[in-house]
């Protein structure tokens, strides 16, 4: 019973498949190859657009500090979720690709930003104030780190209150599926329909072996000649791109990507439905994606433990659980038979 990660899960087959397709022979290095232009041409269809620019990583913490160290300067902020990935899992990787960009954390329920908050901090920006430090990106996370989804509708009003202020806004979506699948929302109307300027498109977590997508919309692409800058600096420039390449196409194919989001999003209600059983287990998030964050009493911990669950503690007292595409009704029936 593996709760640990979807970063523990398998690569999905189709993914593998698509790897072998790729590694056919030689290919043209960094990106200039067939398989990662036809990424482009799909990637359009996906987000029903042209108006864009894209980069390939590896790693979610890669593709948030590059995409945000081209939007925010040295002398300047991010404005972020206390709880987001940026402020709490990357080591200051933001910080330092940014060559010292500051990231200012704001509150709110649930692990999304509160409106309030947001007011207040984009009310107090001032460019002509050398004593303080004015930010210049708003940074949303979908799903959350609370498992949590924002409505494209909050992303869409967000981002005008930032656009209002003259700021860019990034969307960190390493579980951008599961946000997808739980809110109903297209890809299109969770990214540059509600005014994301640079959206990190995750799919390691949902099925890939190693793919993040960094993309440009509109006049963000202005940005793309730095993105790749930083990228060759930073050592994200990946020689052999292709492979990158074809693990996406493997995912949006058919709607692989989303289908997988769902199953990952079914078993984690499950798991919740599981726990809820003990009338002392609590849920301390709503369940909108793969992630189940309950207090469970030690008795119950314990049991788990005994049988070969894999989970973890979270700061707030409860423990997290999450589940993958790969999660097998088996293990949800063995977490059910220690209800028995």
């Amino acid at each position: 019973m593996d709760f640990s990660s979807d970063t523990a899960a398998p690569a999905h087959p189709a993914v593998l498949d698509a790897l072998a397709k790729a590694n056919e022979g030689p290919a043209a290095s960094y990106g200039n190859d067939a398989v990662t232009t036809e990424l482009r041409g799909v990637l359009a269809e996906v987000l029903e657009t042209e108006d864009f620019d894209f980069w390939l990583c590896a790693s979610g913490t890669a593709s948030n500090a590059l995409a945000l160290s081209c939007f925010c300067p040295p002398t300047g902020a991010v404005l972020c979720h206390a709880g987001a990935h940026i402020a709490v899992d990357e080591r200051g990787a933001p910080e330092f690709f940014s060559g010292g960009g500051k990231l200012q954390l704001l509150g709110g329920p649930q692990g999304q930003i509160g409106e309030g908050a947001l007011r207040s901090a984009l009310a107090r920006i001032n460019h002509d104030f050398v004593h303080e430090t004015p930010a210049h990106v708003l940074s949303l996370t979908n799903l959350t780190e609370n498992g949590t989804a924002y409505p494209a509708e909050t992303v869409r009003h967000y981002a005008a209150l930032a656009h209002e202020t003259g700021m860019d806004v990034h969307l960190d979506g390493a579980r951008l599926a599961n946000a997808l699948v739980h809110t109903g929302a297209t890809p299109a109307q969770m990214s540059w329909k509600a005014g994301v300027d640079v959206l990190c498109l995750g799919l390691t977590k949902t099925g890939a072996i190693g793919c993040e997508i960094i993309v440009l919309f509109g006049g963000a692409r202005k940005k793309f000649a730095e993105l790749k800058a930083r990228a060759k600096r930073s050592g994200h420039m990946p020689p052999k791109m292709r492979f990158l390449a074809a693990q996406a196409l493997a995912m949006f194919e058919d709607g692989l990507w989303l289908d997988l989001a769902a199953t990952a999003n079914q078993r984690a209600r499950q798991v919740a439905d599981v726990l809820c059983r003990k009338p002392s287990t609590e849920l301390t998030q709503p369940v909108h994606g793969n992630e189940v964050f309950a207090r469970l009493d030690d008795d119950l911990v314990r049991r788990m433990r005994d049988a070969g669950a894999t989970f973890y503690p979270w700061p707030d007292g409860s423990y997290r659980l999450v589940t993958s595409w790969n999660t097998p009704q088996d293990t949800i029936d063995a977490l059910s038979g220690l209800f028995d």
